[in-house]
Order: structure tokens, then C-alpha cells, then sequence
């Protein structure tokens, strides 16, 4: 039984029920991949911003004083 629901997850996602409650999807490998695979990598997010161009300025921090430590 369970190695026909595997065989048909590979033409199409079939849906497990649970008491006619949905509870799981088997999906191909292929089709796993297409999910969890990243849209564009994350050099092209950053190069494809929006913002990208945008000066920031920091504020000048001061100079802290050291503290003590005893070790």
C-alpha cells in the first residue's frame, strides 16, 4: 500500500488524511527541490536591491576609557 502512494508521488503530490483530516503531503524529490531551493542566491538579493546605491552615514563614536580586570 505505502510503496503505491510513493510511486504515485512521483506523477503528482499525494495528500495523507488522518480521520478525513489532512495531515501530510508526499511530494517527489523533484518537486521537494523546487520548494526548499532559494530563488536567486543571496549576491543577487543584495545586487537586485533597491537600496543598493544608498550612502549611510555613522555617527562618530567617542573614545571609550578602559576598565580594569581582575583576572
Amino acid at each position: 500500500m505505502f510503496s503505491e502512494v510513493i510511486k504515485a508521488a512521483a506523477v503528482r503530490p499525494q495528500t495523507i488524511t488522518i480521520r478525513g483530516k489532512e495531515t501530510a503531503v508526499i511530494l517527489s524529490v523533484e518537486e521537494y527541490k523546487k520548494l526548499v531551493r532559494p530563488k536567486q542566491t543571496l549576491f543577487e538579493f543584495i545586487q537586485n536591491s533597491p537600496l543598493r546605491g544608498v550612502s549611510l552615514e555613522f555617527p562618530q563614536r567617542l573614545p571609550e576609557e578602559m576598565r580594569e580586570i581582575n583576572l
